[in-house]
């Protein structure tokens, strides 16, 4: 085996890897349920490339997410389900169906068919695959809200329920009310935490974390991109923190609180980081 530009050659070498005689026996030992984190880890790690807008390691980390589709594909192919082909032959098909304005005859383009077509597309592809399930007594998640993926990161997917559930009026309509209700579940949390009921402090802190994703819905926030923002300011204060000590002679571990609190407001002032 050579690398090579195309496709082709990724797929051989998958299947070289998934042999049961020759391959690689970790690679053979696996099953989609055990690919499956490292598939959304591959995705995290591309949107980090992005975010640091490094494009060297983009092309690397699109090549690893690329080979986590190959991987599920040479599975299924193995279950006599479908293969690679039948993937990409999907994905196109869903593409030029969602397209009209684009692919379509020049009166579909004339009459602005973009307006809507996506979202129609998908409604009529959600009800074929809800059907497709239902005549293979496959189990499905029940009500309006059943196909908002289960597996999405949880701040993400409290946020997709919310909008959903806004799309028929279930919603407040301002940022206003939603402020009252983190004060109510924060108290509610002192509450639980009064009591000493973990059970309780673990459910309503989940109660003010919802809350906190809608008031960011209503802010025009995605809270996913909101928290990772936090969580690199986060790490650029601790390291200047870290940074600051060493330069003093120190650690980190030999560091009171109270010092590493003095070199936080010092970081937290810095032009750089914005002073919040």
């Amino acid at each position: 085996m050579t690398p090579s530009r195309h496709i082709d050659t990724l797929i051989a070498i998958m299947a070289a890897l998934r042999d049961p005689e020759t391959g690689c026996p970790w690679d053979v030992r696996q099953d989609f349920a055990s690919i499956a984190p490292y598939t959304i880890e591959e995705a995290y790690e591309v949107a980090d490339a992005i975010a640091r807008g490094d494009l060297d390691d983009l092309r690397e980390e699109l090549g690893d997410l690329l080979l986590q589709v190959v991987f599920h594909a040479r599975m299924a192919e193995e279950a006599g389900r479908f293969a690679f082909g039948d993937v990409v032959e999907a994905i196109t098909g869903k593409m030029i169906r969602r397209h009209p304005h684009v692919f379509g005859d020049e009166t579909a383009r004339s009459e602005g068919m973009a307006k809507g077509a996506w979202e129609r597309s998908k409604a009529e592809e959600k009800a074929e695959r809800r059907a497709r399930r239902q005549a293979a007594g496959e189990p499905q998640e029940a009500g309006f809200l059943g196909d908002v993926p289960v597996a999405l990161p949880a701040l993400t997917r409290a946020l997709k329920l919310q909008q959903k559930a806004a799309t028929v009026g279930f919603d407040w309509g301002a940022p206003e009310p939603v402020l009252d209700k983190i004060a109510e579940e924060t108290q509610e949390l002192r509450e639980a935490l009064a009591g000493d009921d973990r059970a309780a402090v673990a459910e309503e802190y989940g109660d003010l974390l919802f809350a906190l994703v809608n008031l960011g819905r209503h802010l025009g926030v995605d809270p996913e991109a909101a928290l990772a923002g936090t969580n690199a300011k986060f790490r650029r204060r601790f390291h200047a923190v870290e940074a600051a000590l060493a330069a003093e002679g120190g650690s980190l571990e030999a560091a009171s609180l109270d010092t590493m609190e003095a070199h936080w407001q010092r970081a937290k002032g810095k032009k750089a980081d914005g002073g919040r």
